[in-house]
C-alpha cells in the first residue's frame, strides 16, 4: 500500500499532509477560490465546494470518512500542515465584532473543501449573519465575552447546545496563534468523561433535569427552554449536551450531578496548541471545547481562527432553511418547532 493510501488508525487523533498532499490539497483551493463569483456565501460557489470536496487527496479522505464513522475516543481529529496565505500576504487579523469570511481565499477554501467532505457546512442566520466562514477573534472591549470574540478564559461547551439542529462537528483553523503561543483549544470527550462518573450520576444526567438557555441573538421566548438530559442516547456510549455558562440544574440532585460533571470536564480536557495550517476538527455531539486565557495586543497579528459548521444529515434541517439553501434560519417559532434529537 503506498503512502497516500495508507488508511491512518482511528486511534491517532493527529493527522498530517505530507507536503504532496498538502500541494494537492492547495490545487483544489486555488481552483474553488477562483470560481466565480468569488463568494463563499453564494450558492454556485458552495455547489462548486461540493464537486472539489471529492477529489480531497486519498488519505485524507479516507481519514475524514472514518471520523464521520466513529471520532474515536478524543472526539476530534487535528489535522496538520493545510494550505495558508503565501508568506508575505497574510492579511491583518479583523478586530471588529461578527467579523465573516465572504470573499473566497485559499485558506477560507481547504476549510471548507474539508467540511464539505464531512457533510455539509451551514451557519444559523442568528450568528454572525449567517456566515458558511467565519472568524474566532479577540475584539476590543469584548475581553470577558463567553463567547468567540473574548480572550478570558472561555467556558468548556457545546457549540450552539440549546439548538435542537446544533452542529454536528466544528472546525476551527488557525491562520495565527496569539503572540506569546500561550492560547489552547480545549477538548473534552464524553469517553473520557463519563467514565468518571458514578452510576447513579449518570442517571441523573440522563434525566430531563437541565435547561440550556439561547443567547439573546436567536430571539427566544422567555422561559420556552425545555427540560433536557445532559446526557443522552445510548447509556453504553452516550452523546453530552451541556454549555457550562449557559445550562441551569432543575433541581438539588441534578446541580450535584452538574458540578461532578463539570469536574470530570476539567480532569480529562486536553489542550491543543494550534500553528497556523492546524485545523481541528471536533464532534459537537461527543465532545466540550474551550480556551484558555491569552492577552490580545490588537495590533493586526493576534489569534485567529476560522470556523466552520457542519452537519451530516442535512435534510434534517430542511424546515429550518425555507431557501433548501445552508442557512438555517433560527426565528423563535421555528425553533420550538423543530424537533430535538
Amino acid at each position: 500500500m503506498s503512502a497516500h493510501t495508507e488508511v491512518a488508525s482511528i486511534a491517532d487523533p493527529v493527522f498530517r499532509l505530507d507536503d504532496a498532499e498538502k500541494a494537492e490539497l492547495a490545487a483544489s483551493a486555488v481552483t474553488l477560490a477562483g470560481t466565480a463569483p468569488h463568494l463563499i456565501d453564494d450558492p454556485r460557489w458552495v455547489d462548486a465546494a461540493r464537486t472539489l470536496s471529492s477529489e480531497l487527496p486519498p488519505r485524507l479522505r479516507a481519514r475524514l470518512r472514518r471520523f464521520t464513522w466513529d471520532a474515536g475516543t478524543d472526539a476530534m481529529l487535528l489535522l496538520r500542515n493545510l494550505p495558508q496565505h503565501a508568506s508575505g500576504e497574510e492579511p491583518t487579523t479583523p478586530t471588529v465584532a461578527g467579523s465573516v469570511q465572504r470573499t473566497a481565499t485559499v485558506p477560507a477554501a481547504a476549510l471548507t473543501l474539508i467540511g464539505m467532505a464531512l457533510g455539509e457546512v451551514v451557519a444559523f442566520d442568528k450568528e454572525k449573519s449567517g456566515a458558511l466562514v467565519q472568524d474566532v477573534v479577540p475584539v476590543p472591549g469584548m475581553e470577558k465575552f463567553q463567547g468567540n470574540a473574548g480572550s478570558a478564559k472561555l467556558n468548556m461547551h457545546t457549540e450552539n447546545a440549546f439548538h435542537p439542529l446544533r452542529p454536528d462537528f466544528v472546525g476551527l483553523m488557525c491562520v495565527r496563534n496569539d503572540h506569546e503561543n500561550v492560547a489552547k483549544l480545549r477538548v473534552a470527550s464524553v469517553r473520557r468523561i463519563v467514565p468518571l462518573l458514578p452510576e447513579p450520576v449518570r442517571a441523573v444526567l440522563h434525566k430531563p433535569r437541565f435547561t440550556i438557555a439561547a443567547p439573546a441573538s436567536f430571539d427566544m421566548p422567555p422561559g420556552s427552554e425545555k427540560p433536557r438530559g445532559v446526557l443522552t442516547g445510548s447509556p453504553d456510549d452516550p452523546d453530552l449536551t451541556v454549555d457550562f455558562s449557559s445550562t441551569t440544574a432543575l433541581d438539588d440532585t441534578a446541580a450535584d450531578a452538574l458540578q461532578l460533571l463539570e469536574k470530570a470536564v476539567e480532569q480529562t480536557y486536553r489542550e491543543l496548541l494550534l500553528a497556523p495550517g492546524d485545523l481541528a476538527l471536533v464532534d459537537n455531539r461527543m465532545a466540550l471545547h474551550g480556551r484558555n486565557a491569552f492577552q490580545p495586543r490588537y495590533d493586526g497579528a493576534d489569534r485567529w481562527l476560522q470556523r466552520i459548521f457542519v452537519h451530516i444529515d442535512h435534510r434534517r434541517s430542511r424546515a429550518s432553511r425555507p431557501d433548501g439553501g445552508q442557512v438555517l434560519q433560527s426565528a423563535g417559532p421555528n425553533l420550538l418547532n423543530t424537533t430535538e434529537r
